[in-house]
């Protein structure tokens, strides 16, 4: 069971619900609000995540891109689970999960609004496919430098916006300001991963993006996501005319901003490892923080 907990990567979680939570809380101030969107919402997202991560771990143990890798233990590539059983608990976790969907998804639109179900069924198949093929298969998307816009559209984009639709069924387009900013917190994290990785990458022919750009475009890159991240969130702050996150915000840019100093000198890609923690939590405790805020302001 310790394996199967191991290859789930719980410390990846906190960011995965980060734009779900931003999504609901928006609802709750404009006066929606139902636990079981809410609980539903978590656990689909919980669920593509750990899908996500099975399907990393089998995908790049198969080609043998982890052979050797940076940071956390892969346990295909490590031969504690076989790649077999991978495959079969990718397979589990994609049932499982499109099982939750469906149910969040009849808590969310009933019977009545068939056709907006249908495109959030089609919008659930969309996503499990998104998270098996980033590593798995000849046409991996993660192996071709498309991974940082598949990143930005489901953990910014679909998780913020979609997850307000299930409330309100309309888009409000304010709320894309923070999703754009968790989307490219989300993509810091993925281009951070790939900045430690890239070595290893270059010889397992999985061409990133920071692959692509080079170490030090990526790190250009890299201060372009996280202050664009920081700028979108006080626009939104002050679109909606209240301070709070702004300050709330203060002690959390902070931290980021220490990072990118870290990464503006660092020379060794592998000592980047620890700073993939502190963009995930922070991106998660941003979310936090405007959750609050925006329950205070309803």
């Amino acid at each position: 069971m310790k394996h199967w907990i191991q290859a789930a990567r719980l410390r990846t979680l906190p960011l995965s619900v980060s734009g779900i939570i931003v999504g609901s809380a928006y609802a709750y101030y404009q006066g929606f609000s139902d636990w079981r969107i809410v609980v539903l919402a978590l656990l689909t997202t919980l669920g593509l995540q750990v899908l996500s991560n099975y399907a990393n771990d089998y995908g790049d143990g198969v080609k043998g891109t982890d052979a050797n890798r940076i940071g956390e233990k892969r346990l295909v590539a490590a031969g504690i689970i076989t790649a077999e059983q991978m495959k079969k608990a990718v397979i589990i976790t994609a049932i499982l999960t499109f099982i939750i969907a469906l149910l969040l998804i009849y808590v969310a639109f009933g019977q009545e609004n068939f056709a907006l179900s249908l495109i959030f069924i089609l919008l659930g198949i969309g996503s499990i496919g998104a998270a098996i093929k980033y590593t798995v298969g000849k046409s991996a998307y993660g192996y071709s430098g498309f991974g940082d816009l598949f990143v930005f559209i489901f953990f910014g984009l679909v998780s913020v916006i979609g997850s307000n639709f299930l409330f309100t069924k309309e888009l409000d387009g304010l709320l894309f300001l923070p999703a754009f900013a968790i989307g490219c917190l989300s993509v810091a994290v993925l281009n951070l991963n790939n900045m430690r990785d890239i070595e290893n990458d270059k010889i397992a022919g999985k061409n990133t993006l920071v692959v692509k750009l080079g170490s030090e475009n990526a790190k250009v890159y890299h201060y372009g996501l996280i202050i664009s991240a920081f700028l979108l969130l006080i626009l939104f702050g002050n679109q909606l005319l209240f301070s709070l996150p702004q300050y709330s915000f203060g002690f959390v840019f902070i931290i980021l901003f220490n990072h990118l100093k870290t990464v503006n000198k660092n020379k060794i890609p592998r000592e980047l490892d620890s700073e993939l923690k502190k963009v995930a939590l922070s991106t998660f405790l941003i979310s936090m923080l405007l959750a609050v805020s925006l329950v205070i302001l309803s």
